[in-house]
Order: C-alpha cells, then structure tokens, then sequence
C-alpha cells in the first residue's frame, strides 16, 4: 500500500469510528500500543509502518543501569507460542534518554517508558532519571512480572506487598502517570492489581509472559541458554488466560484501567480482551512474524466497529460484563 493510500484509508476510518480511549490520566488517539520487549527500545518498527499512527509505543523494559541480558539461545518455539529468555538486555535510562528516544520523537509516536529493576531503590532511580524525558513519554510502565530475570526471582507481581513498594517507590520519584505491569502466573491477580492501585498506580497492564521451559529432546538439554532458570511463554498460546485476568481484574475493580496484553495477532483478539475489560491492547509477540502486526490490529478494529455500527471504540470496554 503506497503511504498515499494508506492515509486516505486511515482518514476514512476516522470519519466513522472514533478510536480514542483514555488510560488513566493518559488519552490515546487509539487503544492499541506495541508491548514492551518486542520492537526494540526505539523506532525500529517505523521501517514497517508509521508509529504515530498507533496509541502509543511501549519501549523494551530499562533499568537504571546497562544491563548485558542473558546468554544465547534465548527465543525458542513452544508450539503456538514462543519462550524467551532474553533477560532484560538494554542499555540503561540515561543512554536510551540521549541515543533511542530522538529518533521515537522524530516520528511523532507517543512513548510510554517500561522500566525494571531488582529491588525498590532501582525501580525508584530508573522513574528518577526519567523525570527529564520530554512530554513524549505519556506514562511509565513499571515492569513488575518478566520472569527472565534469574529465573524469576525478581518478580514483585507474585506477591500483593512487593508490588504495592515497588509502584509506590516509582510513584514518589516519577512526575507522570505509573502503570504496573502485572502477571496472570499468581493464584489472585485480583490482590496484585488492587495492591499496585492502592500504591498509586494509575492502571496495571495484564498479562507479561508466564514462566515455562522447553527442554530438547536430541540433546537433552534446555531449549535456552538461561538451563533450568527457563523462561517466558507469550502468543496465541497465553490469549485466554490473558483474557481471563483481564476479565477478573476488571470485574473486582472496575475503576482501575486495564491495558490487556496476551496473543493478540488480529482485531477481534485485541476486541476480546477490551470486552473482558480493557481500556487499550498491546500487540507483541505477532511483530516477529508481521511487524506491521500492531497496524493490523488497529485497522481491523477500525473496519470492524465500522461494520458492527459501533460509533466510539470506547463502548466495547467492559461489553461482556454487561
């Protein structure tokens, strides 16, 4: 498609269907963003399709510091999933600040920020040092649940008062809206998200990958250069129970907004999880096959509230529980 045709598209889509949803304090021209951990921690992804055109990139997670991530190999099939153990590798706030984030703006994407860290003082440092990055960094998204970190050791979103420290931690240093990204491997996602909210999060992002392994038979050995540590599942496989969480949350706390993240490859995966709940969608792990995958999504959510009569991509947040 020339990019001429693909505006014409574009604004036709406009004229019928309002995309906007709202996340919190954060207003998106449209509910769907990339996931953090996929397209990079710049505009790699602009080579495939415009990124302003989306809600909102969600760069790979940074820490306060470079961090060198874990040894090869570190992505591995799981058959209609992927496991991966890339281990958070990134170059740390401030180079991201001087080398990645130009070429985001250049673009004219808005940018939400993912961050990590071992312990409350490096989610708390990583929020201060962004406390610089210019108004294009709409929101924080604290990092609370990847499992390729010493094999999870590090997740905070497996327990209610962990969480809650970390998300108060980042609230007390950061001068723009948190939200905690959370994980549906807990037995009560429920008692996380309101932990994060009552810390001062302004929405939780659910689901992150879920701990797995994969060993190889031939060599009997592990399929990922973490051995045993493992790593994390993501696409099609995870979508119901990305589904489900999302549902549980919303359901329970119903004020609190719900960025739905878990096997979206096309519209009506990301319609399902803005049914069960969500405000706004993350599209991740189909951009390894499709890296317009994201565009995709919000075109055919487009072409399908347009055939559906559906004036406001809002209304269908929730439609289930209705």
């Amino acid at each position: 498609m020339t990019p001429q045709a693909f505006w014409r598209r574009s604004l036709r889509h406009a004229e019928v269907v309002d995309a906007r949803t709202q996340v919190g304090a954060v207003e998106l021209a449209n509910p769907v963003m990339t996931a953090s951990g996929t397209s990079g921690h710049g505009a790699e992804l602009d080579a495939s399709f415009p990124l302003a055109r989306l809600g909102a990139v969600v760069v790979k997670s940074l820490a306060a510091m470079p961090w060198p991530g874990n040894p090869s190999p570190r992505l591995a099939e799981a058959g209609s999933g992927m496991l991966n153990s890339v281990g958070l590798q990134g170059p740390g706030v401030e180079a991201w600040l001087a080398s990645d984030l130009p070429a985001l703006q250049r673009t004219g994407a808005r940018v939400v920020a993912s961050i990590w860290g071992r312990t409350p003082g490096e989610y708390e440092k990583a929020a201060a040092l962004l406390a610089s990055a210019p108004a294009d960094v709409v929101a924080i998204e604290v990092n609370l649940s990847c499992p390729n970190l010493d094999g999870g050791a590090h997740l905070f979103a497996h327990d209610p008062h962990a969480t809650a420290t970390a998300i108060a931690a980042v609230v007390a240093a950061s001068d723009r809206p948190v939200w905690a990204k959370l994980s549906a491997h807990v037995t009560e996602v429920v008692a996380i998200a309101a932990a994060a909210e009552q810390a001062g999060a302004d929405a939780v992002t659910v689901t992150n990958t879920l701990l797995a392994m994969a060993i190889d038979p031939e060599t009997r050995r592990y399929a990922l250069g973490s051995g045993a540590a493992g790593g994390g599942l993501s696409g099609p496989a995870i979508h119901p129970v990305a589904v489900r969480a999302v549902h549980d949350v919303h359901a329970a706390l119903p004020s609190l907004p719900v960025v739905g993240v878990g096997g979206v490859q096309r519209a009506t995966d990301a319609i399902e999880l803005m049914l069960a709940g969500a405000s706004a969608v993350q599209v991740g792990t189909a951009t390894f096959a499709n890296p317009r995958a994201p565009l995709d999504v919000l075109e055919g959510i487009e072409d399908w509230c347009a055939r559906h009569g559906v004036g406001k991509v809002s209304e269908l947040i929730g439609g289930a529980h209705d």
